[in-house]
C-alpha cells in the first residue's frame, strides 16, 4: 500500500497543473481534443471501477459471487436510500450556484477570483469520484479514483484560469485538505475496526461498482444520479456484518 493519502496531493497536484497550462496555452482545448479526453478517462475510469471491485473479492467462486451479489444488493438500496434523502437535489443545489459565477464570468470576462475559488473548490469537492477515491485510498491505498479526477479537475481548471485568472488555482489547497482529511479519517479512524471485522472489502466492492457507473455520466448516455448511489459505500457493510 501507497500512502493513506497520496491521492489527495495528486488531486491538487492535477490542479496546479491544470492552472500551469491553462495560463501558459492561449487556445482552449479543441473539440477533438475534448473527445478524446473524455473517451480515455471514460474507459480508465470503468478499467479502475473493475479492478477496485476484483482487487477485494476473495476465495472460491461461490464466495465472490456472494460478496458481488451484496455489492450489487448495496447499490440498488443505496440508491433507494439516497432519492429518498434527495442527496442528488443537494448536490444540484450546491452545483447551480458554483455555476451562477461560471455564468457571470463568461458573460463578462474576466470573473471575480474569489468567486472562481468558490466556484472551483465546491465543484471539486462535491464529485462523487472524490469521495469513493478517498475510501479507497483510506482502506487500501487504491489512489487510482483521485488520480483520474486529479486529471479531470485538472481539464477543468485549463478553463477556471482563463476566466478567473491565476489566484483559483489556489483552490488546490482546500481540496486537499478535503480529502486528505476525509482520507486520513477513514484510514485511521474507521479501518482498523473494519478489518477487525472482516468489512474493507465489502466497502470497496460497492465504491468499485458505484464507480463503473461514472463512466455512463461521462460519455452522457443517460442522465444519472450518481450522488444518489453513494450510501452505497455504508450499506455495503452492514449488509455482510448482519449476514455474516
Amino acid at each position: 500500500m501507497i500512502g493513506p493519502n497520496i491521492g489527495a496531493y495528486l488531486n491538487a497536484l492535477g490542479i496546479l497543473i491544470g492552472a500551469f497550462f491553462g495560463l501558459a496555452s492561449r487556445q482552449p482545448v479543441s473539440a477533438r481534443g475534448q473527445n478524446f479526453y473524455k473517451a480515455a478517462l471514460g474507459a480508465f475510469t470503468f478499467f479502475y471501477g473493475v479492478r477496485l471491485v476484483y482487487e477485494n473479492i476473495h476465495g472460491t467462486f461461490t464466495v465472490g459471487l456472494k460478496q458481488l451479489c451484496l455489492g450489487a444488493v448495496a447499490l440498488v438500496l443505496g440508491n433507494w436510500l439516497g432519492r429518498l434523502l434527495r442527496l442528488q437535489k443537494m448536490s444540484n443545489r450546491v452545483g447551480h450556484y458554483a455555476a451562477g459565477f461560471l455564468t457571470a464570468a463568461q458573460k463578462h470576462p474576466p470573473g471575480k477570483p474569489a468567486e472562481g475559488l468558490v466556484a472551483a473548490t465546491i465543484l471539486f469537492c462535491a464529485a462523487p469520484l472524490g469521495i469513493l477515491g478517498s475510501v479507497a485510498d483510506g482502506l487500501t491505498g487504491f489512489f487510482y479514483l483521485l488520480l483520474l479526477k486529479a486529471v479531470m479537475d485538472g481539464l477543468a481548471m485549463m478553463t477556471f484560469v482563463k476566466l478567473f485568472r491565476w489566484p483559483v488555482a489556489l483552490a488546490a489547497i482546500p481540496v486537499f485538505l478535503f480529502f486528505n482529511g476525509l482520507t486520513v479519517l477513514i484510514h485511521f479512524g474507521l479501518k482498523p475496526w473494519l478489518d477487525a471485522n472482516l468489512l474493507s472489502d465489502s466497502i470497496n466492492v460497492a465504491a468499485g461498482l458505484v464507480t463503473c457507473i461514472v463512466p455512463v455520466v461521462i460519455f452522457e448516455v443517460r442522465r444519472v444520479e450518481l450522488n444518489s448511489y453513494l450510501p452505497a459505500i455504508f450499506i455495503a457493510p452492514l449488509l455482510k456484518f448482519w449476514l455474516g
